[in-house]
């Protein structure tokens, strides 16, 4: 992992979007993933890029969102928004999970206000065949396009861009379900009835993440995360022994890179020990549990990300506030990244997430640099 500077980071980049003095590699995003003193605690929002802002809704027009992927220009666009109207410390690039499998013509689409379909679910052996390798120069050169485009608008403003891709559990969930699923039946069936078509499924997916990533890092994104958003549904041991090693091949094979690495799922308060065993540095918690009790469970050594409740930033300004105050006070400081436990909800208003981060940067630049002696 590279290490940043010796002294206190500097302010990188005032809340309106002024030019900062560092680089991104010096941001206090990327120093607090590595667990670095900074001069205020970061912030940034999961799904931050979306129908919450209005230029998003009128750039985007119709459409599936892997059409919009698909075009680098308005992707690109789409990425920046975020970062020009609220002044969040990172970017996000515009993509989604299934872009791989997608791109690799397993037969997915995005429909809206439903999430991931697959036109002809996986149901055995047979299916493996459909899951090529990933090769991202060609199956997915718009992403990388739209990666390079968006660190060249960044780097004026010293913020880095976080890559992502969706973890082997997930992607496979969708996969085998044909789709948003609430109990993971058929998914589990599998996981537990035929363990080695289960593993060498999670391998191939695992593979897959690994190459989409390797290539966005390699693009110029300076952090990744590994979305595993459905994976609080199983139980500690399913997870230790069906869905970690697949985890930890992703993560671990990212280690050589020297970027920090986020992990997070939705009601993974259970597996937090697991979840930083997976080989991330940065471990990403949802609302459902305190941060303070995440880092007792997470354990020195990894920072946190999160986690107002994304729900909370519908009730009004006096509700996030105070949320947001316990959050900080939980935090710790050093080596916490603030964000939502889980997406921007489409119905938020713009204002308060601008508010929002206004006002954890105010409440942390004095304290936190105080810290930095």
């Amino acid at each position: 992992m590279p290490t940043g500077p010796s002294g206190p980071a500097e302010d990188h980049r005032k809340s309106s979007g002024s030019v900062g003095e560092v680089s991104a590699a010096e941001s206090a995003f990327l120093r607090a993933c590595r667990c670095e003193p900074t001069a205020r605690v970061p912030v940034w929002f999961m799904r931050q890029a979306g129908r919450a802002l209005p230029e998003y809704r009128a750039a985007r027009g119709s459409g599936s969102i892997l059409e919009a992927v698909a075009r680098p220009e308005l992707a690109t666009e789409l990425t920046l928004q975020p970062v020009r109207r609220y002044g969040v410390d990172a970017a996000i690039v515009f993509s989604d999970i299934v872009v791989p499998v997608a791109a690799v013509g397993f037969g997915v689409e995005v429909v809206p206000g439903v999430g991931p379909v697959v036109a002809r679910p996986f149901a055995g052996a047979a299916d493996l065949a459909r899951l090529r390798p990933l090769e991202p120069e060609t199956d997915t050169g718009y992403v990388l396009e739209t990666v390079r485009a968006v660190c060249r608008a960044l780097g004026p403003l010293g913020v880095p861009l976080i890559g992502f891709a969706g973890a082997p559990f997930t992607v496979a969930s969708y996969l085998i379900e044909g789709g948003p699923s609430r109990t993971f039946a058929r998914t589990r069936a599998l996981m537990a009835e035929d363990p080695v078509l289960w593993g060498r499924l999670l391998e191939r997916l695992a593979e897959m993440a690994l190459a989409s990533l390797r290539s966005q890092v390699g693009a110029g994104a300076g952090a990744v995360q590994l979305f595993d958003s459905w994976v609080g549904a199983l139980s500690v041991e399913e997870y230790e022994r069906s869905v970690l090693p697949a985890t930890r091949r992703v993560l671990e094979g990212l280690g050589d890179l020297g970027v920090p690495r986020i992990h997070f799922g939705v009601r993974t308060g259970h597996l937090l020990p697991l979840v930083a065993a997976s080989g991330a540095d940065v471990v990403g918690v949802d609302a459902t549990v305190p941060l303070d009790e995440a880092r007792r469970r997470v354990g020195p050594g990894h920072a946190v990300q999160g986690n107002l409740d994304p729900a909370t930033c519908l009730e009004g300004w006096e509700a996030v506030e105070a949320e947001a105050r316990d959050v900080l006070a939980r935090g710790g400081g050093t080596g916490h990244i603030f964000n939502l436990g889980h997406g921007v909800l489409p119905e938020t208003d713009p204002a308060i997430l601008e508010r929002l981060v206004s006002f954890v940067h105010g409440e942390t630049e004095v304290t936190t640099a105080a810290e930095t002696g």
